[in-house]
């Protein structure tokens, strides 16, 4: 950071938990002769004219909020950007590197929170997959569930966790990782062998290499992937898969093609949960009406893993400004009386964990006239009560 700068002004996603806690300039380890001025806006508000006119020095997002050419292409005053979150197809980070802006994630922040809300779809709709070894009064010949897992990276390698300790089977899939006890599968045989499929990869397109521009001087962006996930999940992918076999995306909304998904419930009667859909935040009735569980982008959102979110990009820009993290989110959490082991001891304790189809029967309320609008659905996420974390 500029060391004769006499204020920080950063802009920031209102959604983000604690900023006042953490971004203070006690807190950043500014003298006292310096101030942070912070200033709170809706995600999708943040545009190209907001940055030109404040000129902010620090860019605090989350997933809503592109950060591109775009988006800073008049602005000359933005040193770090900040994403709690851990999804990055949001950022061209090429283009950051490019114009010398540091950038952070909150890799692995809410990791828990997501895998949690997994095991509770999969819970709430098929509650017979509780396993003898956590019921031991209710001896069972059941085959323990296959859960298939596409993406083993932070969450996906977590959900496996839990499966394991449930009894369950896994299978996984993810080309960008060694073979493993749980990258042990190809995708065919995940989507043909599972009793349950659920998504965890990034929003990826096929790799293209071009020229761009940035500052003054041209640069090469290698975005996309040779393993892209748009619409991974298609009419072909559904084909592989039994029409018995729940689906679930908590990743990103485009990676399941909607009409085909469409399509494939109205032919299988497939029990589908989406937390997250291709042309969001817009949402049609119609798909709507053929899910087994829909709830609105919030499979992250505990008190838990949004601190964590924010302690991570806290930590990065403290680093940034080379000075030592004052705050920890621990001083901030409170008592959390949520166990996994009493969970795994009484599974009809589930609900007062996590009541999932309250969050269902939210959503749903706001279909007007077809759909659910955009504004509404954003309001959901910004109005949402934290659940809490699970604890071991």
């Amino acid at each position: 950071m500029t060391d004769t700068a006499t204020e920080i002004t950063i802009l920031a996603d209102s959604n983000i938990a604690s900023l006042d806690e953490f971004f203070t300039a006690t807190m950043l380890g500014q003298a006292t002769e310096q101030t942070v001025n912070i200033i709170k806006v809706a995600g999708r508000d943040i545009n190209a004219q907001l940055l030109a006119e404040l000129q902010p020095t620090i860019l605090l997002i989350r997933s809503v909020t592109s950060v591109n050419e775009a988006l800073l292409a008049d602005n000359e005053s933005v040193e770090f950007v900040g994403s709690a979150t851990i999804g990055t197809d949001h950022v061209d980070q090429d283009y950051l590197a490019a114009r010398n802006i540091t950038f952070a994630n909150a890799a692995g922040c809410s990791k828990h929170s997501v895998a949690q809300y997994v095991l509770t779809a999969i819970l709430t709709l098929r509650p017979q997959y509780w396993q003898p070894s956590t019921t031991l009064s209710m001896p069972s010949s059941m085959p323990p569930l296959t859960l298939g897992i596409i993406g083993l990276g932070n969450i996906g390698s977590t959900l496996a966790q839990y499966a394991t300790a449930l009894g369950w089977q896994v299978l996984g899939y993810d080309p960008l990782l060694h073979p493993s006890d749980i990258n042990n599968a190809s995708f065919e045989q995940v989507l043909s062998q599972s009793d349950v499929v659920s998504l965890h990869v990034p929003l990826t397109d096929k790799k293209s290499t071009h020229k761009k521009a940035a500052a003054g001087q041209s640069f090469q962006s290698s975005n996309g992937s040779d393993y892209p996930t748009r619409h991974l999940i298609n009419a072909e992918a559904l084909a592989m898969m039994s029409p018995h076999t729940m689906l679930i995306n908590s990743a990103r909304g485009p990676v399941v093609n909607a009409s085909d998904l469409e399509a494939d419930i109205e032919r299988n009667e497939r029990q589908v949960v989406l937390d997250v859909f291709e042309h969001e935040p817009e949402i049609s009735e119609g798909l709507l009406a053929k899910l087994a569980i829909a709830t609105p982008h919030i499979a992250g959102y505990t008190v838990e893993g949004k601190l964590r979110g924010t302690q991570i990009i806290y930590d990065a820009l403290c680093e940034k400004l080379a000075v030592a993290p004052a705050q920890s989110m621990q001083k901030l959490l409170p008592l959390n009386m949520f166990l996994w082991s009493e969970l795994k001891a009484h599974p009809d304790r589930l609900i007062k964990f996590y009541d999932i189809m309250q969050d269902d029967a939210s959503l749903r309320s706001q279909a007007v006239d077809g759909q659910v609008n955009g504004a509404d659905f954003d309001q959901l996420r910004r109005d949402y009560h934290l659940r809490r974390e699970w604890q071991f």
